[in-house]
């Protein structure tokens, strides 16, 4: 992003004095004064600072370890077309995928009246993209954030020391539990505090989370609040093993979502790696051929 210019005053005509308390170099290519920046470089130490003893305090509100995504769905058409209905019915009446539209879904084998009759409600197109008609205002007051787009969430959430993003909402979406302090009813063992609902608890059905108290390993002293699963309330539609293939079918689609065309691009790697091993070869053996009477 460019920075916004600052207008500057004009520089004084020659031979005119500076006015009282007026630096004669005012209106040159100058961004602040001296000890602006030096009172900017001291904040900017401080904040620093700050962030790195917050450090461990953040690290102890990132949730539970992730769960390993089942990768190869992101390649099945029928687990894409079902994560693209349940994204379709459950996702897209809170958040937007602004980036994606509606006929891209051909891609994964649908045709565009199949797109049309089971994927586009209301007045949308088949060549628009998929925004949700919530307001943001609304969604603000009633969630006290607004919902982010997810078109890139399946990318923008990975975690070197935890995993991709595909687990993480994987993880997410199977981590609900009920939680009555919280204003929606629910909670999330793998983003604390979350202000979304859990909009598929009637696949999956109701659970608790239990916890311990145990020590902290590193002050004896001191105890922390453990996580150690999760206890069935109330059974939903789908049993726990039918109900994890949907969150990964969901899951699949996201992932597809973010990048639409990563399957193709897999495929054509493969082709240069093996183009560059053979064209390595003929280099070598050339190579050995034009130095062969060269000792």
């Amino acid at each position: 992003m460019n920075p916004t210019p600052v207008a500057a005053s004009p520089l004084p005509l020659k031979g005119a004095k500076p006015a009282a308390g007026q630096s004669p170099f005012r209106g040159v290519c100058l961004i602040a004064p001296l000890p602006w920046i030096i009172e900017m470089k001291k904040l900017v130490a401080s904040l620093l600072t700050l962030l790195a003893l917050a450090g461990p305090a953040f690290a102890s509100s990132e949730g539970i370890a992730w769960d390993k995504f089942p990768d190869k769905r992101v390649t099945d058409l029928a687990a894409l077309q079902n994560g693209a209905r349940l994204f379709v019915n459950y996702c897209l009446n809170c958040h937007s995928a602004s980036f994606m539209r509606y006929n891209r879904l051909r891609d994964i084998g649908l045709t565009e009246q199949q797109i049309k009759d089971n994927l586009v409600f209301g007045n949308a197109k088949v060549g628009d993209v998929m925004k949700t008609s919530l307001d943001p205002k609304e969604a603000k007051a009633w969630f006290g954030t607004v919902p982010p787009d997810l078109t890139l969430i399946a990318r923008s959430r990975a975690d070197g020391a935890k995993g991709s993003g595909a687990d993480y909402v994987y993880t997410y979406l199977r981590s609900y539990y009920r939680d009555d302090s919280k204003a929606t009813g629910w909670n999330n063992a793998a983003f604390p505090n979350v202000a979304m609902p859990h909009v598929l608890w009637q696949m999956q059905g109701q659970q608790r989370a239990v916890f311990a108290d145990e020590k902290d390993p590193h002050d004896a002293a001191k105890t922390v609040h453990v996580f150690k699963g999760f206890e069935p309330i109330s059974s939903g539609s789908l049993s726990q093993g039918d109900y994890n293939e949907a969150v990964a079918d969901l899951v699949a689609y996201l992932q597809w979502m973010g990048e639409p065309n990563q399957t193709s691009r897999v495929r054509l790697g493969v082709w240069v790696l093996l183009f560059l091993a053979l064209f390595t070869v003929i280099a070598w053996r050339l190579n050995a051929a034009y130095w062969q009477d060269v000792k």
